[in-house]
């Protein structure tokens, strides 16, 4: 008895330093690029190009984010960016929610195969809808606009599904009580079963607001002048044609992933539950 329980602590601890070992792998690779973000921004520019690489700087270049904040308008890039995400998060909670709410608690004809072609739609490769989507934009004169930028991706497909599978979970008890006391389709969608899905809202607006921060190719394509530019828009116009300062790159990305880091910092829990949440099972 006393070897068998010696050989399962033994498998245990092997199962929890393998573990350990896995988990630290992997925080480096998560975390290691950002390392490597900040170590390039206080560089020279001849450092960021020696080969072999240098990892640390030989003295702290702190002179490349002075050179970046007088290149790039930031508080300006930062308010259009903050803009465009919080109408993304909204319009995309409204209209994703109601798609999905009428996808799993209402019958109507060809429901099923209409999810089925949106679910399909899913596998195209985004890049095939950005010329007809410019071109919508420019008859309907929302070029270099911010809401140029947030029109054409209010509706997400994975943001209907995940809804869907949220609503799905809720008993059908709660429509019929609900239409016993005289609600509405809507006034049942809006008072009784959304306030039950604040996990799945949560999970969208993360998603959405990551989405939309680190969006780069689209804000290039609909916006060309300056002031509506949004921050990774404006961190390509550092990229030079013939020659690139990688460190003042690098530096212009620390200043602007940093409001993303603090909000991790902040709201670590309720990220961690969102994404978790992303996998829920119908």
């Amino acid at each position: 008895m006393k070897q068998k329980r010696d050989r399962l602590n033994d498998e245990s601890r092997l199962s929890r330093f393998t573990t350990h070992v896995v988990l630290i792998f992997a925080s480096f690779l998560a975390f290691g690029p950002f390392v490597w973000m900040f170590l390039t921004s206080i560089k020279t520019y001849e450092e960021t190009i020696q080969i072999p690489m240098k990892f640390l700087p030989e003295i702290p270049q702190w002179v490349n984010f002075s050179i970046v904040s007088d290149k790039l308008n930031f508080p300006q890039l930062y308010l259009n960016t903050i803009l465009v995400t919080i109408m993304m998060i909204v319009g995309q909670i409204l209209i994703v929610t109601i798609c999905a709410y009428a996808f799993d608690r209402l019958n109507f004809p060809g429901k099923n195969v209409l999810f089925m072609g949106m679910l399909a739609l899913m596998m195209v490769p985004g890049q095939i809808f950005i010329i007809p989507r410019f071109k919508l934009m420019v008859n309907l004169g929302l070029t270099n606009t911010l809401v140029g930028l947030v029109l054409p991706g209010l509706f997400n497909i994975f943001g209907v599904f995940l809804m869907r599978q949220f609503f799905s979970t809720l008993p059908r008890e709660l429509d019929e009580a609900a239409r016993i006391d005289g609600c509405s389709y809507f006034r049942t969608y809006w008072n009784v079963l959304l306030p039950l899905v604040k996990p799945g809202l949560t999970t969208l607006a993360i998603l959405g607001m990551l989405n939309t921060w680190k969006d780069l190719m689209w804000p290039l394509i609909n916006n060309s002048q300056a002031d509506k530019m949004t921050l990774a828009a404006g961190l390509a116009m550092l990229i030079g044609e013939h020659t690139t300062y990688y460190e003042q790159v690098m530096a212009g990305g620390v200043i602007a992933v940093l409001p993303l880091i603090v909000l991790f910092v902040i709201f670590q829990r309720q990220f961690v539950q969102g994404i978790a949440h992303s996998g829920i099972k119908g």
